[in-house]
């Protein structure tokens, strides 16, 4: 994986206050610094240790045809995001309110188990990123748990891609499909200080197995599972007590046994580049990158079969965002840009007319 090595300055200066910084770039431009160079609720296996790279070469993300109706580019000046409080909250108390959220271009919506960031806004890009592209999504939540609620807990609140209005069920694990996302991890002093999961970048799959989700009319009976492989960013704060100065790795779920894995460091801030595959045999491939290139085997971070499944189906892919939901700690903010889907379609077989001769 190619990372480069970050200078860090001796000292740890003053926090920028995140409201602020969120405040701002909702504004007309952006006021983040160029920088130098998990389910959270409820109980999940300790992070294993990270797996040996591929020897083979595997599906990287970005290989075969884009389907340029899928993912979004941020650029059309109408995009704005209708927001309907309160949002859903399904995951903590069983409560889906609607109309949910989504964007005017009916491209994103709100996720119904967790709900919808509390800020969600298209703006000119924090930092040069991919040539050509100007404006970016701004993600950030305040209040990521309960409405009218402070569980003073790290939750995380979603922001999904309507797939399904271009693909209907999805995309097949046959036809090798890929999605690619950049995202800009700004300078730690506008993270928010608390030590965990702040951003992930999943997907949302389908395979055939025993259906485990809970309150699911089919629970414990053979069916269609549904499950969310991806990585998230997680911090690594100076002021917990167990380091000198701030950090942060990428964290994968997951692994065959469900665990999660341990991923690189980050020691570049920045755009930064992450990516998914699924290839035919299912397992599902991780790649990261510093930086806006296109991915490649450099990049591979592991190839798994998450909960021991083989997946079948790409359905969509999705972002979290999370906080602590203390009421008045915003989450770090968040851009991300050119989310694109990627696959290599299986060569149609001719089939010969038959005639019958009567």
């Amino acid at each position: 994986m190619r990372v480069n090595s970050m200078r860090h300055r001796p000292g740890r200066s003053p926090r920028v206050g995140t409201a602020l910084v969120i405040a701002m770039l909702a504004g007309a431009c952006p006021t983040l610094a160029p920088a130098d160079g998990v389910e959270v609720s409820g109980t999940t296996a300790p992070p294993s240790a990270p797996q040996a790279p591929a020897r083979r070469p595997v599906l990287v993300p970005g290989t075969g045809v884009q389907l340029t109706t899928v993912g979004d580019d941020f650029e059309d000046e109408k995009w704005s995001w209708t927001y309907n409080h309160p949002k859903s909250s399904e995951e903590q108390d069983k409560r889906v309110r609607t109309p949910t959220a989504r964007s005017r271009d009916n491209k994103w919506f709100e996720g119904m188990k967790r709900g919808t960031p509390d800020v969600v806004k298209r703006i000119p890009l924090p930092a040069p990123g991919l040539e050509g592209s100007e404006h970016g999504m701004l993600i950030a939540t305040l209040r990521s748990g309960v409405p009218g609620r402070t569980s003073y807990q790290a939750h995380q609140d979603d922001l999904i891609h309507n797939m399904q209005r271009v693909t209907g069920r999805g995309i097949p694990a046959a036809d090798s499909p890929s999605v690619v996302t950049r995202v800009y991890l700004p300078p730690f002093e506008q993270w928010e200080d608390r030590s965990g999961p702040t951003f992930g970048f999943r997907a949302g799959c389908y395979t055939h197995a025993i259906i485990t989700a809970d309150d699911h009319p089919d629970e414990g009976k053979w069916g269609m599972e549904e499950y969310w492989p991806g990585m998230f960013i997680c911090f690594e704060s100076a002021h917990d007590g167990r380091r000198k100065e701030d950090s942060a790795y990428l964290r994968i779920r997951g692994g065959r046994n469900g665990g999660e894995i341990r991923g690189p460091q980050i020691t570049e801030l920045g755009w930064w580049t992450l990516g998914l595959s699924f290839s035919p045999d299912g397992q599902v491939h991780y790649f990261a990158s510093p930086g806006v290139d296109d991915l490649t085997m450099d990049d591979h971070i592991t190839s798994q079969y998450p909960y021991g499944y083989r997946t079948e189906w790409f359905k969509t892919f999705f972002y979290n965002v999370l906080s602590r939901d203390d009421g008045k700690t915003w989450s770090t903010p968040w851009v991300v840009d050119d989310p694109k889907v990627y696959m290599v379609a299986r060569p149609q077989v001719a089939r010969t007319k038959r005639t019958t001769n009567r």
